[in-house]
């Protein structure tokens, strides 16, 4: 007797990526290595895109030629790259921002503060190689400003970073974070990195940094303020 009620089929429906990317096109919005794409994961995605990329990479394995049957240290690398991937090493794109408590400017405080170093973790999105680094902040609050926990900076640091970056581009998504997050009068991001792609490939420096600054507002208005910033915060390890 034939049921005329359809069955699920999980091996007919479209890969998870390609429903998530379905998802993100329609809404008319990219998908960059550096984007964050939380709003357009459903429940359970997560679990299944692991599971896909496990899949994936073990064909990657594979056509590196590496024996992942027989060797005891690559029979589960695939498995554990997927998970490193989705939920440490490009969080950032997978997870909402973190909750951030804003306090108000009870005391209208307008001199400057600094953060830092806040200590970085991100990967190339050219080579998939490490960026390790520092980060600091500068910030000129106003009355209007809204102020946050000094912990806080390191979790919005650590959810821009935790994706594929290029420096240059993370630190302007720090910047435009914090100015919606906090209003100030003016605002500086510096980054100190080293690179892997130098490191450990490529030229094989490994004495090579890149520093990078982006100023808002008041730092990039007032020199004097500038200097002030980059005086204090020293560079020096």
């Amino acid at each position: 007797m034939t049921s005329n009620t359809p069955h699920k089929n999980d091996d007919a429906l479209p890969p998870t990526s390609a429903r998530i990317r379905e998802r993100i096109s329609k809404a008319g919005q990219r998908f960059h290595a550096n984007d964050n794409i939380a709003a357009f994961l459903e429940p359970g995605d997560l679990d299944a895109l692991i599971n896909e990329v496990e899949g994936k990479m073990k064909g990657v394995l594979e056509s590196l030629v590496i024996d992942t049957e027989s060797d005891h240290n690559t029979q589960d690398t695939a498995r554990r790259v997927a998970k490193m991937y989705i939920k440490e090493v490009f969080r950032g794109r997978y997870m909402p921002a973190p909750p951030v408590t804003e306090f108000p400017n009870a005391e209208r405080l307008n001199e400057l503060m600094i953060v830092g170093p806040i200590t970085v973790r991100s990967a190339c999105s050219h080579h998939l190689c490490p960026i390790m680094g520092r980060l600091w902040i500068g910030l000129m609050p106003n009355e209007h400003s809204n102020l946050i926990g000094l912990s806080k900076y390191s979790r919005l640091a650590e959810w821009v970073m935790s994706r594929p970056q290029i420096q240059e581009e993370a630190i302007t998504q720090m910047a435009e974070l914090l100015m919606r997050k906090v209003s100030p009068d003016g605002l500086a991001v510096v980054m100190e990195a080293d690179h892997f792609c130098m490191h450990w490939r490529g030229v094989k420096d490994s004495e090579t940094k890149m520093v990078n600054s982006v100023m808002r507002g008041s730092f990039l208005k007032d020199a004097a303020l500038r200097r002030e910033f980059l005086s204090l915060i020293n560079l020096k390890p």
